[in-house]
């Protein structure tokens, strides 16, 4: 019996290749360039499984360009806001996903975001840099202080957890949160945080304010003109989740309008396209999509997608199936 085709959109840990190449008979993207759409479309037609990630778009237009071959999307990421789930499932292609083995590492990049936007991180190693540093002084690039602060998160979902963790036991922060869906008390305890009512209750007391939320269309522009207004003047929006979470216009405006004092953002509503306002703000940090940039992360992240593909094959249920 011949081995399922497959095609890896972008290069990946060469462990993970190597196994990929054993097991299927898969063709690796060398160049490592982003595929087109068209391309994706033509891939879907002519290979059992594609392997894209986070950097892929696989729109409806993408699935209606071809009558696919393909039967699995084994996506390399725990988001997947940049497949239209709905198209795939029209056309009986099953999808996956990567949760859980990125959680410490997206929550440790919240972090370096919150500390380095807090006390002048990036503006400051850019003035080392370019040796425009004078010596120290007593008003020299004064920042905020982090400890005893109230950090307010968005999404109370894995990796929010392991952010309030961080914040309320390494920095002693009082951390509150807003969650779709209720949790418990006692959960919320482990972690040193209390769940609001709303979205508005939190940004109300928050010097941070921390994105944790699934992107897509139920949380697209989430943070707006009027909820960046609701927030403190003084306070600093850290954006890990998704970039359509956020209105990158509104929140544009308001950093140019001292709404707020600062962002750190390691996601963008159009990858790898930085707005060019962000890139001149010095009270903005700018991370070019690093949540999960370990080996260890990646590599993990490769082998969910070869256990979700190899289950799939081999006529088991994929255990990250999304959709």
């Amino acid at each position: 019996m011949s081995k399922p085709r497959i095609l890896v959109t972008r290069r990946w840990p060469a462990a993970i290749e190597r196994i990929l190449s054993d097991r299927f008979d898969t063709t690796l993207n060398v160049d490592d360039v982003a595929m087109s759409g068209e391309a994706l479309s033509e891939a879907l037609a002519e290979y059992d499984a594609v392997l894209p990630t986070v950097s892929d778009r696989l729109p409806a237009a993408v699935f209606d360009g071809a009558r696919p071959r393909a039967r699995i999307l084994g996506n390399f990421g725990v988001g997947y806001n940049h497949i239209d789930t709905n198209a795939a499932k029209d056309r009986g292609i099953v999808v996956t996903n990567t949760p859980g083995v990125l959680t410490d590492c997206t929550a440790d990049i919240a972090m370096l975001l919150l500390l380095t936007v807090a006390r002048r991180g990036g503006e400051g190693e850019r003035q080392v840099r370019s040796g425009e540093w004078a010596g120290w002084c007593p008003t020299h690039m004064i920042g905020t202080k982090v400890t005893g602060k109230t950090v307010g998160i968005i999404g109370f979902g894995r990796i929010g957890k392991a952010f309030a963790q961080r914040c309320r036991f390494g920095f002693g922060m009082d951390v509150v949160f807003y969650n779709r869906s209720p949790v418990d008390p006692a959960e919320a305890a482990r972690y040193g945080a209390r769940q609001l009512q709303t979205v508005e209750d939190v940004l109300a007391l928050s010097d941070f304010v921390s994105v944790h939320c699934p992107g897509g269309a139920e949380n697209r522009h989430l943070m707006n003109t009027a909820r960046l207004a609701a927030m403190k003047p003084g306070a600093f929006l850290i954006n890990t989740a998704r970039g359509d979470v956020v209105d990158e216009t509104a929140l544009i405006a308001a950093l140019e309008e001292g709404v707020i004092r600062g962002a750190g953002l390691d996601v963008y509503a159009a990858e790898p396209h930085v707005a060019d306002a962000l890139k001149a703000m010095n009270n903005v940090v700018l991370l070019p999509h690093l949540g999960s940039a370990t080996e260890e992360t990646r590599t993990a992240m490769g082998m969910k997608v070869l256990d979700n593909v190899t289950a799939f094959f081999e006529g088991r249920p994929p255990p990250d199936r999304v959709a």
